[in-house]
């Protein structure tokens, strides 16, 4: 099986990564229909980031998802100023989305991709190579997102949350949501350099040392540290132009 899927054509994978993503759909859409929206108090006036939108009347979080599927509970629209998260809000948000129905099948599309592209030999082939690459990869994103959006975050005071700009040229935008790799906020409401996203990810590497095969390197660990804030960086671009698209499709 995964000899003919390295063998296949790009966009097949993309199908697959596609479809996993929109599976979980209906389960989060009956769990959210149980539990009900989170509310979104209004967001207290006050001037902040130049960069921001004008003041609106969201605060965070609200159950948003991308594709419909994907959880951006950290996600602010429309407002500049909302109230500062606590450190035990931070740690639940973040649990929240890592422990969410949708990231299971997520990682397991991304172990499969790893599994048919042979990524580190030594986990092996067949269902074992498979299981402890899925393992790894969920180790992966459970702990840099607990170490990048929650410790750090509530250690250094910085808001892990992603203030959409929402309004501007495209080029615009997304130079802002590739700048929020290094620009975020103190939970103050001040611009800082965003060490929680540099620190958070450089142990999250380091800790995977700890169950990723041999070899245990300096190189390896900073590959792994890049990975994660590229595809962190995917994320903010995401995060800024999915709520134009969700408008789109839900204009009658």
């Amino acid at each position: 099986m995964f000899n003919q899927l390295r063998r296949a054509p790009s966009w097949v994978l993309g199908a697959i990564v596609f479809f996993s993503l929109l599976l979980p759909s209906k389960l989060i859409a009956q769990q959210e229909a149980q539990t009900g929206p989170a509310a979104a108090p209004p967001a207290p006036a006050k001037t902040g980031d130049k960069d921001a939108p004008p003041i609106g009347q969201q605060s965070s979080p609200h159950n948003d998802r991308i594709l419909w599927a994907l959880p951006n509970f950290l996600t602010v629209e429309n407002a500049r100023t909302v109230p500062p998260l606590t450190a035990g809000q931070k740690f639940k948000l973040v649990a929240r989305s890592t422990f969410d129905p949708a990231e299971y099948p997520y990682v397991g599309v991304i172990a499969l991709i790893n599994q048919a592209s042979n990524t580190e030999p030594a986990f092996g082939q067949g269902f074992r190579g498979y299981a402890k690459r899925y393992g790894a990869s969920y180790a992966d994103y459970t702990i840099g997102n607990m170490m990048a959006n929650a410790l750090f975050p509530s250690l250094l005071r910085q808001d892990p949350r992603y203030y959409q700009m929402g309004k501007g040229g495209f080029l615009h935008r997304a130079a802002y949501a590739a700048c929020r790799i290094f620009v975020t906020r103190s939970d103050s409401g001040q611009k800082e350099f965003n060490f929680s996203e540099f620190l958070g990810n450089g142990m999250a590497a380091a800790i995977s040392n700890a169950y990723h095969p041999a070899p245990r390197t300096l190189t390896k660990s900073v590959g792994v540290w890049g990975t994660q804030i590229g595809w962190d960086a995917v994320s903010y671009e995401l995060k800024e132009f999915w709520p134009d698209l969700r408008r789109k499709v839900h204009k009658p």
